[in-house]
């Protein structure tokens, strides 16, 4: 699922919501599936991971299939236009959620915790795993009961499956074009993301990190 929100939906969505972005002072303390299952016992644990990219006209080359020898050109858009794309995908499966944003800040992703909130099945309590950028503290934050965040160490990108899937629609689907506008980059980046979607056993793939899939949180 993917859907999109103007800058004014997020910056009157939270009025009351003026803590400024700061970065984690500390590390989260560390969870055990245990605890969680304590902190929520009538709840069935599921564990997500999250994150963002910023998509837009300035692309990068990939590699293309040519003749031996050949150097094939490719074309690459240098312009500025872009939008932010917040994910979070369920590892090792094809469960994923998203939503387009002009701007990433607190409130952006505030607007993203209650879309996703929404979408989770009654009776679930989702363990969203996510960096320590600025905007994921909790502190600037209002996040939903069914949701408990947890954050990855500093500087491990390598730790987060969602990466992975930046790479993809990057390389796949979103390099060597040319947008005209924000529409089209919105249009470019809804129908990337529905096809991988759609692609069967794609997600599953890219996300099957074995420290999460073998996790006691399913």
């Amino acid at each position: 699922m993917v859907g999109l929100l103007s800058e004014g939906d997020v910056e009157h969505h939270h009025p009351a919501m003026t803590a400024p972005i700061r970065r984690f002072a500390e590390p989260s303390p560390h969870y055990s599936s245990g605890a969680f299952a304590a902190e929520h016992p009538d709840a069935r644990l599921h564990l997500w991971c999250q994150d963002e990219a910023r998509l837009g006209q300035k692309g990068r080359t990939t590699r293309v299939w040519d003749e031996r020898g050949v150097r094939p050109p490719g074309v690459v858009d240098r312009r500025f236009e872009r939008l932010y794309l917040l994910a979070a995908c369920r590892p090792g499966t094809d469960e994923a959620f998203a939503l387009a944003l002009p701007r990433v800040h607190a409130d952006a992703m505030t607007v993203l915790l209650e879309h996703f909130s929404r979408q989770l099945a009654p009776g679930v309590h989702a363990v969203l795993v996510l960096d320590q950028a600025g905007w994921h503290d909790e502190r600037a934050l209002h996040v939903p009961a069914s949701i408990t965040l947890l954050s990855l160490p500093s500087a491990s990108p390598e730790l987060n499956p969602v990466e992975r899937i930046w790479l993809y629609l990057r390389e796949r689907d979103l390099s060597h074009r040319v947008l005209d506008d924000d529409g089209a980059v919105l249009e470019a980046v809804c129908r990337a993301w529905t096809r991988l979607l759609d692609e069967a056993g794609r997600l599953t793939t890219l996300t099957a990190y074995p420290y999460l899939t073998t996790s006691e949180i399913p």
